[in-house]
């Protein structure tokens, strides 16, 4: 039997004789996070900045020994940590978390020795031309551990890869058009994700990889339309406004539907600095900028109290 979420609890508390003891021990078992729960969260959490402090340590080594170091010394360093983490995983027994997080750490090293390579050798390569490399590496990694933190250094590359493509190759791109593209790049993988989790729940991933995601598709989108309201008029900001207005109103249902205010305020704080973007762009005079202010003042008080008591009628339709 798969564990029961909070909706899945609500929807039946709603529709049967389920009394309150009953429902509060569900959403003990099946939500709320107990001692143990934390537990378990600090001992992954304090291996990862382990791991993660020891990895930038070895980034700033490089970087203030760089001078002093042979390029033997420099590649061959990277190469025996690499060495080391992958015996790790293939001839230990460590448990599966410490092998992910230790494939993490050997997915930024190849990046670390892609760039010491590049520099010793001065290949000439365009920065995108590492980040694609990079990414193009570590692929293999990413699918067949499906961990998330490694999914966010992936997505990370692919978005930084794009950003460089724009900036030193694809220089008559419109500007609004990278941020759409990563829009609609980042929209996808939360849609995945999302869609993974309702009808596949063994690759389900952590809600914090979702917020992560939303956080910046809305970023990318905000900055998009922006540079549209703000830049000279293009098609593509056309269809950047179409694909915000679709997938906004989608992110919004869907907060509904989940009783999630994540998405509720993530969107509409969005649309809130685009409109004021907007007012801004209309007149640039001190009467235009009193309007703005009081406008955000407001619509996010409004917005504040609107959450609070939407927040409230949920917690109101649980009888615990």
């Amino acid at each position: 039997m798969l564990p029961l979420d909070r909706e899945d609890i609500h929807i039946i508390s709603r529709n049967s004789t389920w009394q309150p003891p009953g429902v509060e021990q569900a959403l003990k078992d099946n939500v709320y996070n107990d001692k143990s729960n934390w537990q378990k969260f600090l001992h992954w959490l304090f291996i990862s900045l382990g791991i993660g402090f020891t990895t930038a340590g070895i980034l700033f080594f490089f970087a203030y020994n760089w001078a002093s170091l042979h390029k033997f010394v420099k590649i061959g360093l990277i190469e025996g940590l690499l060495v080391i983490m992958a015996t790790l995983i293939v001839f230990t027994r460590l448990h599966l978390t410490v092998k992910n997080i230790l494939l993490t750490g050997i997915a930024v090293l190849i990046g670390v020795l892609f760039a010491v390579f590049g520099q010793v050798y001065q290949t000439g390569a365009n920065a995108y031309d590492l980040f694609l490399t990079w990414t193009l590496a570590i692929t293999l990694f990413v699918l067949i551990a499906n961990f998330a933190p490694l999914w966010v250094l992936y997505i990370l590359l692919i978005n930084t890869t794009l950003i460089l493509y724009e900036q030193q190759v694809a220089k008559d791109w419109p500007e609004i058009l990278i941020f759409m593209i990563l829009f609609l790049l980042d929209s996808l993988c939360l849609l995945v994700a999302l869609v993974l989790a309702r009808y596949k729940p063994s690759l389900q991933s952590p809600a914090w990889f979702n917020i992560l995601l939303a956080l910046a598709a809305v970023t990318m989108a905000t900055m998009g339309m922006i540079a549209g309201i703000f830049g000279h008029r293009q098609p593509a900001f056309i269809v950047l406004i179409l694909a915000v207005g679709g997938l906004y109103t989608a992110g919004f249902l869907y907060g509904l539907q989940r009783k999630s205010l994540f998405y509720l305020a993530l969107t509409t704080f969005s649309v809130i600095i685009i409109l004021s973007a907007f007012f801004i762009k209309l007149s640039d005079g001190a009467g235009m900028f009193l309007f703005t202010s009081l406008f955000v003042i407001a619509s996010v008080t409004i917005l504040i109290k609107k959450l609070i008591d939407t927040q409230r009628k949920w917690s109101q339709e649980i009888p615990v």
